[in-house]
């Protein structure tokens, strides 16, 4: 976990990388696409919900609902878009990592098929979205604390992430297959809060799946060129 900071400082250091620059401008692309579309598709929905049931109601009400509904969703649906977006160039990512940090091992890591890339980045999605549903009922319990919601999706998003970030890179190692896991619990764990907390700072969280990728690159390369957990 010592070897943390340093992998953070990396990943800000290299924002400046065009290849780096594409996959953020790629991403954020791609997520507000996809909240473009569940936008556009929750507004169609309650405007048939409401003809079914027979309801009125003026478009202005319904596009006021639909922005309600989105911008409450989005807190949740955020991180969950953006890091399997993430997911999705993640190949980019350690490249970029790769070929300026570590150009003499990069050989050792493959690239993804596209069918197993979807297949990852679904997997990941549906992975966090059931996992903050589960915590839901939690939170809302401690409603009446104010900070407590925000804690229970922190630590949940904290033990995911780490995990995800990790598995972004390892997944390219001949070795990931073995079931074997580069870092350290308290690592993951540790990597993943640091995330977390970026992903709900505003400005930040357009950055964080980058520099959360860019960080477990790093650190899952110098664990395997000393081979020990960090």
């Amino acid at each position: 976990m010592s070897r943390l900071p340093q992998a953070l400082a990396l990943a800000f250091a290299q924002l400046g990388d065009r290849r780096i620059l594409a996959v953020l401008v790629k991403s954020l692309l791609w997520t507000l696409a996809i909240f473009a579309v569940l936008g556009v598709a929750l507004y169609y929905g309650l405007t048939a919900l409401f003809a079914y049931f027979g309801w009125f109601a003026a478009t202005e009400w319904t596009v006021l609902l639909t922005l309600v509904i989105a911008f409450a969703g989005g807190w949740l649906l955020f991180r969950i878009v953006a890091l399997a977006v993430m997911q999705f160039f993640a190949d980019d990512v350690v490249q970029a990592v790769e070929a300026r940090h570590y150009a003499h091992i990069a050989g050792d890591m493959r690239s993804l098929p596209l069918g197993r890339e979807v297949k990852l980045t679904l997997r990941s999605a549906l992975r966090a979205l059931v996992a903050n549903l589960l915590a839901a009922p939690v939170a809302l319990a401690l409603l009446f604390t104010a900070i407590g919601p925000a804690v229970v999706f922190g630590l949940v998003n904290a033990v995911l992430l780490g995990r995800e970030l990790q598995d972004m890179v390892w997944q390219r190692h001949p070795l990931f297959e073995h079931g074997t896991r580069p870092l350290s619990a308290a690592t993951r764990f540790a990597l993943g809060a640091v995330v977390t907390m970026m992903l709900a700072t505003p400005f930040l969280n357009l950055l964080a799946p980058i520099i959360g990728a860019a960080a477990a690159a790093h650190l899952v390369h110098r664990h395997m060129a000393t081979g020990a957990n960090p």
